[in-house]
């Protein structure tokens, strides 16, 4: 039986150590391709780069560092370079949480398996959390990935719903399926100058506020559970297409 082929990508660089530890593993049971950013390319959302063109390198077989976003990386692996359409696609291992609704909509990690869900390529985001003395155990967080990787390429996923899974530092108590909670950030924003003494300005994170129900992604975290938040490709909010008081107000224009 042939191997399955995953293909990985993420926002970090191609030279990522949660990706370089993921691919290490997944080389033993899977017919691996890394086609990732060259550079670091967090908070990029779903952004194209249409207006200029795009460089392809090829660091080593099956390794392939494009000039562009997680999404350009993407459509270019499925067009040009891969063999065939990938059983699985993951995005990560990220250093750090995608957690709540405003990070989930920046995320260059999660726009990287958004766009293989767009393509109906079963996808997921993977994030780690560090521990306690600022380290990232992607070892640990790569056992939790190859679980879940084997689970999916066993009973796909629904048409459409990409997974948002973050890892907290062990120990771990279990797994949560969760909604998402919501992130407050209030961004700093620095003033500064050039040497030509033009004005700059540089954007923060500032220090954002993890703000949701019991069961939201961003509390049960703390808790020491991996969080899986199903999202789905259709954004379309039916309650208030329901809602008929709302939308009479707009009938005529």
């Amino acid at each position: 039986m042939a191997k399955p082929l995953i293909l990985l990508t993420n926002d970090d660089g191609f030279y990522s150590q949660g990706m370089e530890a993921l691919a290490r593993h997944l080389e033993k049971e899977a017919l691996t391709y890394i086609v990732a950013p060259d550079q670091e390319r967090s908070a990029t959302s779903l952004a194209l780069n249409l207006h200029r063109p795009l460089r392809v390198k090829n660091i080593r077989d099956n390794i392939y560092a494009v000039d562009g976003t997680p999404a350009d990386c993407v459509y270019l692996a499925i067009q040009k370079i891969l063999p065939r359409k990938p059983d699985l696609l993951i995005s990560g291992i990220n250093p750090g949480p995608n957690l709540g609704q405003q990070d989930i909509s920046y995320s260059g990690t999660v726009a990287g398996a958004l766009q293989g869900s767009f393509l109906q390529i079963p996808s997921m985001a993977v994030s780690v959390l560090h521990d306690d003395n600022g380290e990232f155990r992607y070892d640990h967080a790569v056992k939790i990935c190859l679980s879940l990787m084997n689970k999916i390429l066993t009973n796909s996923l629904p048409e459409g719903t990409t997974l948002n899974i973050n890892i907290p530092p062990p120990p771990i108590k279990g797994v949560r399926f969760v909604k998402l909670g919501q992130k407050r950030y209030n961004p700093e924003i620095s003033e500064r100058q050039d040497p030509r003494n033009r004005i700059y300005y540089w954007i923060g994170t500032g220090n954002p506020k993890a703000i949701g129900e019991a069961d939201s992604d961003v509390m049960v975290i703390k808790q020491g559970y991996v969080t899986i938040t199903p999202l789905h490709k259709d954004l379309t909010d039916y309650e208030t297409l329901k809602n008929r008081d709302f939308l009479d107000v707009f009938s005529t224009i």
